[in-house]
This record gives C-alpha cells, structure tokens and sequence, in this order.
C-alpha cells in the first residue's frame, strides 16, 4: 500500500492560495499571490525541503495544479534540484475530464471521483505518493482519511482572504517534528491522531 503525503505553503490563517507568485491563482479576485517569498529566500528551509526531496517518490496533483506546473517546470534550466526531481517524477493527475491533455513527461491521468481513483491508486504499490497545492484534492482526501502526512510550511503573515487549505474539513492531528527558522517559518509535519 502506498503513503500519501501533502506539502503546503499556509499563512497563520490557513490560506495556500498563489504562495509563488501574483499569477498563480486569481480566482476570487486574489491579489495578494507570492506572499510565501515576500521574506525573501530562507535557506535553513531550503535545505530541509531540499532532504525530504530525496525521499518523495511519484506526485499526485489536482488539475488545476498539474496545469500550473507543467506550464513552468518543464522549462526551467536554472540547475534547482527541485526542477530535476518534479521533471522526472511520475505524475498522477486526478481529473473527471477523460479529455485532459497532459503534456508533461511522466504523466497518467486518474478519471473519475477524487477518492475512489486515488484509493485505487493508493492501495497499489505505487510508492510514495506526494501532493504539492491542490487544494480542492487534499479537502477531499483529508475528509476521507486517504493522507498520511501532512508538512506544512507555515508563514508569519496573516492574509484575512483568500482560499484556505482545510475548509470544511475537520481532522484530529497530532505533532511528528517541527522546525522553526530564523525567518520565523515553521515546517510542522502532522500525522492523522489515531
């Protein structure tokens, strides 16, 4: 059986939306889009993210997320270690669109409801499984207790808008490891509390 783990950007009040950049996503007239790098680069969190890369296996994406990224990463050339490991991962995208073009290399689409394609999936041996965004696919596997860990990068900026990642989900978490930079970002990695 494989491991489904999320990992997101959030600010103190819980939003996820657009963290890199204006353009990311609008939807509800969002302005405020890359305000997960408006204190700049942290690099004590860029190594430890740069170590949990190391074990991430295959990638699990809504489509709307799947679609932002192959617009970006399959043409960067900057030499990032993340380029090289989210280019030559395998890809699952979660759609009900039998239609949906996935040009990126690497890609399988899952069509049909979020839960029963991705607890097929997830009852192979398809490896580790990580989600990057996607957060109507996390609301949708956090209620139906298909995740496994949750790492959250959790940013000293307070939004008061925009789309939060647990909306109408309600989960009992418990605390695995926790770090705290000098930046004031906190990576917590939770587990479901059993």
């Amino acid at each position: 059986m494989s491991s489904i783990s999320v990992t997101n950007n959030l600010s103190l009040d819980g939003v996820m939306q657009a963290p890199m950049s204006g353009d990311e996503d609008t939807r509800g007239g969002f302005t405020l889009g890359g305000w997960a790098l408006s204190g700049g680069a942290d690099p004590e969190l860029g190594a430890e993210m740069a170590k949990g890369m190391a074990n991430t296996g295959a990638m699990l994406f809504g489509h709307r997320t799947y679609d932002h990224m192959q617009a970006f990463w399959p043409h960067q050339t900057d030499g990032n270690p993340f380029t090289e490991h989210l280019n030559n991962a395998q890809k699952y995208v979660v759609t009900r669109d039998p239609s949906l073009e996935l040009t990126w290399q690497n890609s399988t689409s899952l069509v049909g409801e979020a839960v029963d394609t991705v607890a097929e999936l997830k009852a192979t041996d398809a490896g580790d499984l990580a989600i990057l965004g996607s957060g109507e696919l996390v609301r949708s596997l956090a209620t139906a207790g298909l995740i496994d860990e949750y790492v959250l990068i959790i940013h000293p900026v307070v939004l008061g808008t925009g789309h939060r990642m647990f909306d109408g989900v309600h989960l009992q978490l418990r605390l695995v490891s926790s770090l705290t930079t000098a930046t004031g970002i906190t990576l917590a990695r939770y587990a479901p509390a059993t």
